[in-house]
């Protein structure tokens, strides 16, 4: 593999953000959408008959339709979208955190899909996969060659269906088939531990359906084990959102009663709300309150959030609560910067409208829209710099994005697009130069050789710490209509 293809790789694995958007799931329908254009709907009925009778070959109405329709949603801006039955029904896996497969989490490396850890429970934890292990075939098909999306797809299925992996583990030297029966998953959004006495760390990768209550779950295993915890890290890098009701009760853990978590503003008048922590704003479907569970020390305990370009979203709505009530100390890097709401509206039974429907802001009123959260104190990925930071993309650098409260979409900035692919250019030239084209990998977010969250330690502990000398706040201008 050349070096440009294991950039583009090392890239895939570990930053993209703002793939889930931040959504409230109930829609309100309005009384009147108001005079229709008829001379340009005149005109879309005309394009489609002549598509219909005149293309080169027969073509599908359906997907014609489905075509304009996704069309129509994808020119407004870069998280407003159509959703034909496929894609409704993996955006709704997404938010559940359910899905059918064998139940692992996953990177690439040197062209291979590895385990980076087996989820608890699921098949393929039952069935002894390890983290590390390098999975060499789905079946019948080499992994070599596929793609992570690619390689996804082969190891999801119907229930109660069989899939073969072919794994080779290093510490052993050897390689060997697991034949796994695919079953129901829940993914575990939430992972902790305590690194070390009176100190923990608790990382929230996505905020999903289950995510609080695991969130709860997770707090109440630290306190068994630290009843007088000193410290407390909550690691959002790469979290990319998710539920809002999440964000909000993720903060209301941490914030007095009924402060204030993020106010949003848009159009339609029910988009303009302000959610503050309490329950009725967080709980979904009523029931007991599982942040009452927590112990009384929560609210206080010393709290740093680790955030980075890869932080969006519901993962930005908490880092910001948290800083403008100076119930913590931010550290990282400057967020993705996605500060919008999408509503889902559906169609039909299989069919709906994610649409882009109100801004985001923090207590104070800072717009996280295009320019997200700069950190209180700046972080390198490692100690000797960053690797990938410059190449990895912000809601800036989307075509279409929303500027900041203007409601108008703004060009992508062609500076900073410039600068990233000069970044990529520097990195492919160094693999180039390496004997065997690799780029080494940022170390496992919560492991020990992970430099940001040792820094973050250092911080609690009142001890000096290792701050960039190079990363600086990313301003957005904000274009406001004359």
């Amino acid at each position: 593999m050349g070096a440009k293809l294991k950039v583009a790789g090392l890239l895939a694995l570990g930053a993209v953000a703002g793939a889930l958007t931040t959504m409230q799931l109930t829609a309100i329908a309005r009384s009147s959408y108001g005079p229709l254009p008829l001379e340009e709907i005149q005109q879309f009925t005309r394009a489609f008959e002549i598509l219909k009778n005149d293309y080169v070959e027969p073509v599908d109405e359906k997907k014609l339709i489905s075509d304009a329709l996704a069309g129509m949603a994808a020119g407004l801006d870069p998280h407003s979208q159509f959703f034909d039955r496929k894609s409704f029904k993996e955006f709704r896996e997404s938010t559940t955190g359910k899905f059918v497969g064998v139940g692992i989490e996953i990177g690439m490396e040197d062209g291979l899909v590895k385990v980076v850890s087996p989820i608890e429970g699921s098949p393929a934890f039952r069935a002894g996969i390890k983290s590390g292990d390098l999975i060499t075939r789905i079946d019948d098909a080499p992994v070599k060659g596929l793609g992570m999306e690619q390689a996804v797809k082969r190891m999801r299925g119907e229930p109660n269906t069989k899939v073969t992996l072919t794994l080779f583990r290093k510490d052993e030297n050897r390689t060997f088939p697991v034949t796994i029966v695919r079953e129901e998953i829940r993914v575990q959004s939430v992972r902790a531990k305590v690194v070390e006495p009176g100190y923990a760390w608790l990382r929230v990768s996505q905020f999903q359906e289950r995510t609080v209550d695991d969130f709860v779950r997770k707090l109440e295993d630290i306190y068994k084990q630290e009843p007088q915890l000193k410290g407390l890290v909550l690691d959002l890098r790469n979290d990319p959102g998710g539920l809002l009701e999440g964000a909000v009760a993720l903060s209301a853990a941490f914030l007095p009663e009924n402060a204030v978590v993020v106010s949003t503003n848009g159009q339609l008048p029910e988009s303009k709300f302000t959610y503050v922590a309490t329950p009725d704003n967080y709980l979904r479907r009523g029931g007991a309150d599982p942040l009452k569970r927590l112990p009384a020390a929560i609210k206080s305990v010393p709290l740093v959030v680790l955030v980075n370009e890869g932080s969006a979203s519901a993962s930005e709505i908490v880092a910001g609560a948290l800083q403008d009530h100076k119930r913590a100390i931010v550290m990282g890097a400057q967020t993705f910067g996605k500060g919008s709401v999408q509503t889902i509206r559906q169609l039909s039974a299989e069919t709906a409208l994610k649409i882009t429907t109100a801004r985001y802001y923090t207590p104070n009123g800072r717009s996280i829209q295009a320019k997200g959260i700069v950190p209180d104190v700046w972080l390198d990925e490692t100690a000797e710099g960053n690797v990938f930071a410059a190449l990895r993309m912000r809601e800036a650098d989307l075509e279409k994005h929303l500027a900041d409260g203007s409601g108008q979409a703004e060009a992508k900035d062609e500076a900073r697009e410039k600068a990233r692919e000069e970044a990529r250019k520097r990195l492919e030239e160094q693999a180039a130069k390496i004997k065997d084209g690799t780029i080494k990998p940022l170390p496992e977010f919560g492991s020990g050789e992970d430099f940001q969250l040792a820094q973050a330690l250092n911080r609690l502990k009142n001890r000096p710490v290792m701050v960039s000398k190079t990363m600086t706040e990313l301003s957005v201008e904000d274009k406001t209509e004359q």
